[in-house]
């Protein structure tokens, strides 16, 4: 009986250590294969010039007078986001026509105000310079450099500048100039350089 006994504790107990392990087995966690997302962000390339005050400057003309004044400033916000490997950004003020910049709005008036004529000084300091150069965005010598900012790596491949401008015409260059009302259009446009 004592054998029996025995038999049966050791049933008992062999009975509970494999329900044991057996427990433990069924509460191990079971793993997934792994599932992938791609993601993909794109940022684009983007150069901006917004005209934030001064989209319309008048002028009060006298004869043969080197200076004078435009009636106000513009100012200017460049913004850009760019790749790296820009080198600058070069800021351009220019006229469709370098011998019409300004044409008269009576018939039979036939002279206009060169490019030449209207000068630009930037951000309130040095001279006022004529709108004479060829700008890359045509090949009338009719545009004024207006300011450049070197991208140095990737440090400011995103940024903004902001630029006032002001305003005459020197209508020595036109010394018969008629009395009239003279009317044009000045571009403003912004280049990032590879």
């Amino acid at each position: 009986m004592r054998t029996q006994m025995r038999k049966l504790a050791f049933g008992i107990v062999a009975t509970f250590l494999v329900a044991l392990a057996v427990g433990h087995a069924a509460a191990a966690p079971v793993n997934s294969n792994i599932g992938t997302v791609t993601l993909n962000a794109t940022l684009n390339e983007s150069l901006t010039v917004t005209l934030t005050s001064g989209t319309s400057i008048n002028f009060t003309l006298a004869p043969n007078t080197a200076g004078n004044s435009g009636s106000g400033t513009s100012t200017l916000t460049t913004s850009w986001s760019l790749k790296p490997g820009r080198s600058s950004i070069v800021i351009w003020a220019y006229f469709t026509s370098a011998t019409a910049a300004l044409n008269p709005l009576t018939a039979g008036n036939a002279v206009t105000i060169p490019s030449s004529a209207v000068k630009i000084q930037v951000n309130g300091a040095g001279a006022f310079n004529p709108c004479g150069n060829v700008s890359p965005f045509n090949a009338a010598a009719s545009g004024l450099q207006l300011g450049t900012t070197s991208i140095v790596g990737n440090t400011n491949t995103t940024g903004t500048r902001t630029d006032t401008l002001d305003y005459q015409i020197d209508t020595t260059v036109v010394p018969q100039l008629p009395a009239d009302t003279y009317t044009g259009v000045l571009n403003i446009q912004a280049q990032a350089t590879p």
